[in-house]
């Protein structure tokens, strides 16, 4: 279906990758992974045409159709949300609007050929319609609207009414609607809930087309792609299966090129000692020589930069009371809207709360009003013994310096810790060389996080209250903030879509829905077996889309379908063969015409009659062409005949369902 081969892209003269080949196929799952600026949306855009490689080629199989979904979505139509999904699928509007056109100009038509061919016509659009969803359309795009976390009343919205996260989810939808062959998806999961998360990696395994898919979430690389493709530092690796058995892999292979590293550096070492040693002697000037090209030839074995685990020793911060925070009776409310009405709730000592829920459910006002930052009308928030709290949100990075260096934004929290340990620190959070020289005007948004978590936990309270810390981090510098997070030895309360950390550090989960908190006491997987039985990886609103449908007509659609379906089929397999008889008499016939005319206009010069034997041949030629045109004219009547009652039998029967 796609083909990549040895394409290569460099900017200012340093290559993002090079040489890379591989192929896409239908039903291939396909993971491109690798640090923030490596090249994955550059591949993506190569793919799509919108970049030139500097070598290689794109081949994409005829017919093939792409869906790409950017990270930066715009938009500008002035259409209904439903509407705009639904318009989006223009193969359906262009075959609806074709449908239209046939039936028209057979209710116009009056000559009998014209309108058997009309018929066929209208037939095989019909189908094409059918396949592709046509009378069916509204409700697919209600039903996938749904599965992405959008209500029935957001279906008659304005677009422009929607936030930039809910747009990339109206964009999304738009994809999965036309239902295209690939589906090039950059960054899918970054503005969608848990909830939704586990629907879309669910209607990613049954899509019938390829998925070629970059995202910085380990869990859905792991429930969604069977193959990896990762851009590292030094090499292009592909890999078959998940994310986590090619790190596993890759570990492994890593130790492999590790060791032999080390005995082709003994082997190099030994023979360089021998060349240092003898290279002034004539005596042994050919083995000199001889060892010299010998080493000229060696293909060094290259092992790879890795991320390495974290290795800090963070500050411990004061021990607090075994109550570290007391939610009392709490009424929060946004102008007419109720957020929490008589909220209680309670953290101890060593919880490491992840707050879960869909989008607008309240975790980020429950967590600023955890963190002090946020009033409430009614209650009490009470701190335990001790207590001292460091609240990060997004715009906690908008506090750091731009001016400062990398370094000196750490120096400005701890003016006693020597340079060595803070860039010891910096170091354990992708900060090396002369990274730390960097201003912080110059740094990226996952830079800029990193740094905000690193000067955090350099004074760290013993009350953590992080607001999606993993946003712009890519998969290394998330496995960083989870070592740090995991080191951390006070109390913590998050909210993150990354479902990896939230496995790896939670040890306590609060649903919030409708306004109302459930506390689990467990990790997310044993909070997902309980959620399981009532939460089926569907959302609600979409459940609800299911069980209001009208079943019984839906059925009723359905099994008409598959019936028109077996006669259509039946129809075409019995007619095939006797259209292709039909259109192959038909050549056969024009082309006798046209050698009749031609021998009638040799019987019109006189010269011809001068050869006599030539005359008799072209006489016989005549007579017998005639002699064929009329068997072929008599056969096509015939076969003519037949198709007409194939095809009334077949009107007879469908009319029949």
């Amino acid at each position: 279906m796609l083909n990549i081969s040895n394409v290569s892209k460099s900017y200012n003269a340093e290559y993002l990758f090079d040489g890379v080949s591989f192929n896409v196929g239908m039903g291939d799952r396909i993971a491109v992974i690798g640090p923030n600026g490596s090249g994955k949306t550059t591949l993506f855009e190569i793919i799509t045409g919108s970049i030139t490689p500097d070598t290689g080629s794109v081949a994409v199989r005829r017919g093939t159709t792409i869906g790409y979904l950017r990270q930066d979505v715009q938009h500008s139509s002035t259409r209904q949300l439903l509407e705009e999904v639904v318009e989006s699928a223009g193969n359906i509007n262009k075959l609806a609007h074709k449908v239209q056109m046939l039936q028209e100009d057979l209710a116009e038509a009056k000559d009998e050929e014209e309108r058997a061919l009309l018929m066929r016509e209208l037939g095989k659009v019909q189908h094409e319609f059918e396949s592709s969803g046509g009378y069916n359309a509204e409700h697919e795009a209600e039903m996938i609207l749904a599965g992405l976390g959008f209500l029935p009343s957001d279906f008659t919205r304005k677009l422009a009414e929607f936030s930039g996260g809910w747009l990339t989810r109206v964009e999304l939808a738009k994809l999965l609607f036309t239902n295209p062959d690939l589906l090039i998806l950059d960054e899918p999961t970054n503005h969608l809930d848990l909830e939704t998360q586990r629907w879309f990696e669910n209607y990613l395994k049954g899509y019938h087309g390829a998925v070629l898919v970059t995202s910085h979430d380990r869990a859905f690389l792991n429930n969604v792609v069977k193959k990896v493709i990762s851009i590292e530092l030094d090499e292009v690796v592909f890999f078959h299966g998940n994310y986590d058995a090619y790190v596993e892999a890759r570990e492994k292979e890593m130790e492999t090129r590790q060791a032999a590293a080390q005995r082709q550096e003994k082997k190099i070492a030994k023979q360089m000692r021998f060349i240092e040693r003898f290279r002034s002697k004539n005596t042994k000037a050919v083995q000199v020589q001889s060892r010299i090209k010998a080493l000229d030839k060696i293909e060094r074995i290259v092992v790879p930069r890795q991320t390495k685990k974290i290795k800090f020793s963070f500050p411990e911060p004061q021990r607090s009371g075994h109550v570290v925070i007391t939610l009392k009776d709490i009424d929060k409310s946004y102008e007419n809207k109720t957020v929490y009405r008589n909220l209680n709730l309670v953290l101890n000592r060593g919880d490491r709360v992840a707050l879960v829920g869909p989008n607008g459910a309240g975790k980020t006002t429950l967590l600023k009003m955890l963190a002090g930052v946020l009033p409430f009308e009614k209650g009490e928030r009470i701190l335990g013994h001790n207590v001292t709290t460091s609240y990060f949100a997004q715009y906690y990075i908008e506090l750091l310096n731009p001016r400062n260096t990398v370094i000196k934004e750490l120096q400005v929290v701890a003016p006693d810790e020597t340079d060595q340990r803070l860039r010891g620190l910096l170091g354990a959070f992708l900060f090396t060389g002369e990274d730390v020289s960097k201003e912080v005007a110059v740094l990226s948004g996952g830079e800029k996080t990193r740094l905000a978590i690193a000067k955090m936990l350099l004074r760290p309270a013993n009350f953590l209250l992080l607001d999606e810390p993993t946003n712009h981090l890519d998969i290394p510098s998330r496995e960083i903030l989870t070592d740090a997070l995991e080191a951390y030895t006070g109390t913590i309360c998050f909210i993150t879509h990354d479902r990896t950390l939230i496995r790896e550090i939670a040890n306590k989960i609060i649903d919030i829905k409708d306004g109302r908190s459930r506390v689990f006491n467990g990790n997310y997987d044993e909070f997902l077996e309980t959620e399981a039985p009532r939460v089926d990886n569907v959302p609600e609103t979409l459940r609800a889309i299911r069980e209001h449908a009208p079943a019984k007509p839906k059925e009723q659609r359905r099994e008409r379908k598959t019936i028109e379906a077996e006669l259509r089929n039946e129809f075409y397999r019995k007619a095939a063969p006797v259209k292709r008889s039909i259109a192959d008499i038909e050549q056969k016939i024009d082309r006798l015409t046209a050698r009749l005319g031609e021998i009638e206009e040799l019987f019109a010069d006189p010269d011809h009659y001068k050869d006599g034997n030539k005359v008799a041949e072209v006489n016989r030629e005549y007579v017998q062409a005639k002699e064929s045109i009329r068997a072929l004219t008599a056969e096509w009547e015939k076969l003519t005949a037949e198709a007409e009652t194939l095809k009334q039998q077949h009107e007879e029967k469908k009319g029949s369902i």
